[in-house]
């Protein structure tokens, strides 16, 4: 538990060896000291990389340790899974190998026949693999706009429906669900919520405060931030029968995160506070300049105070608003597509999140049925000087708006 007056500090959880009493200290300060761990062999203060396999049995043929295989678990996940769990304010995380094995593991834990309500505008390889597997795992699926919570009440089925799944900021054009309300609307209807709080992270957004029943990152993304980590993680507001399926399941399946990646996720989340503002200060930058360029029909960034979804995203997000942002250039797709060939400091590049700036044309990535417009670049904001970045960006529009003109 958390106290409502200070949400951003979680409650102490006690005395211990390595654990003495202390005041509620801030997110951050947990992050930064990995929870305080101290090894207690060498008395380290970053925790040791546990790569084995086994594990040796008791003379009663038993594990006194809890650990007895890798596969279904692993102390350097654990620690990593803790500070995840905090950063959360969770009662649990779960660690895997990636961003599509956490948020499939979620879908897998369904029964035949459950209704599922799903975000038109999501992460492509989601919403590819839910119009693949859906009807196979007889999955009755809905996609609706998530923004619209009329629409998201009018897709409800109470009784049938039992997960609702939202992405906010949804990628690529960074609309905003209200995460509270689309959990009064799931819960009404005796369905669970989760949310892809990817492009938020929980530095900026922690849904399961706000109502949702799961929260789900590519830790792949911001969390780890140095583009050397691929990793899923689920976060669970109750460690309910639900959240033990979806367990058995990257347990049986081999889900699991490695321990190696596990151990970087891990360095990573130390500085999570001090990487998510910069890069979220640096898009609001961009946003703010790139708005009014005579080669940028429209900037999609939340962070706007005229963007559709910024009332909302004001209330539920906080230190700013992410990194993400998309403009869609003037000259259509020829000019989107121009502008970023000629980049040269920003790196054309698939991901998202990372401390290097990367500008992608989903359109080209997406193919068919994308909701993404031909013209739209997206930018994912690092952590290099934002006069840089705009000035990199500005030479390659002009110089693509002059070779189409």
């Amino acid at each position: 538990m958390t106290r409502p007056d200070a949400p951003d500090r979680p409650a102490d959880t006690g005395p211990g060896p390595e654990n003495p009493p202390r005041p509620a200290w801030a997110a951050r300060t947990l992050a930064a000291q990995a929870l305080g761990h101290v090894d207690p062999a060498t008395r380290a203060v970053v925790a040791p990389l546990h790569v084995s396999t086994t594990f040796v049995r008791d003379a009663d043929n038993g594990y006194a340790s809890g650990f007895s295989y890798a596969r279904p678990d692993n102390a350097t996940v654990r620690q990593a899974e803790a500070v995840l769990a905090m950063l959360e304010a969770a009662p649990a995380a779960m660690l895997f190998g990636s961003g599509m094995a956490a948020a499939t593991a979620v879908f897998s834990a369904l029964e035949p026949g459950d209704h599922v309500v799903a975000p038109v505008v999501m992460y492509w390889g989601l919403k590819r693999w839910l119009g693949e597997e859906a009807p196979r795992r007889r999955l009755d699926l809905d996609f609706v706009a998530m923004d619209d919570l009329d629409a998201l009440r009018t897709a409800m089925r109470p009784g049938r429906t039992k997960l609702v799944w939202i992405e906010t900021p949804g990628n690529p054009l960074w609309t905003v669900t209200d995460i509270a309300a689309a959990a009064g609307i799931a819960h009404a209807a005796g369905a669970r919520l989760a949310a892809d709080s990817t492009v938020a992270s929980p530095f900026h957004t922690k849904p399961l405060t706000l109502g949702a029943d799961l929260v789900m990152h590519s830790g792949t993304k911001i969390l780890n931030g140095h583009s050397d980590v691929v990793a899923g993680v689920l976060a669970t507001a109750r460690a309910d029968a639900f959240w033990a399926r979806v367990g058995a399941i990257r347990a049986g399946g081999g889900a699991i995160l490695g321990p190696f990646e596990a151990y970087l996720l891990m360095r990573s989340l130390r500085t999570l506070h001090l990487r998510a503002p910069a890069q979220a200060a640096g898009a609001i930058d961009l946003a703010l300049r790139l708005r009014g360029h005579p080669h940028v029909a429209r900037v999609l960034y939340p962070g706007l105070p005229d963007d559709s979804g910024h009332a909302v995203a004001a209330r539920q997000m906080t230190g700013g608003f992410g990194a993400m942002l998309s403009i869609r250039t003037r000259g259509g797709a020829a000019a989107a597509v121009a502008t970023a060939a000629r980049v040269a400091l920003w790196k054309r590049a698939t991901s998202l999140g990372g401390v290097e700036s990367l500008i992608e044309h989903r359109a080209s990535v997406e193919g068919p049925g994308t909701p993404c417009p031909p013209d739209l670049l997206r930018l994912s904001t690092g952590i290099e000087d934002p006069d840089d970045l705009f000035s990199d960006l500005d030479a390659a529009l002009r110089a693509a708006h002059a070779g189409h003109a």
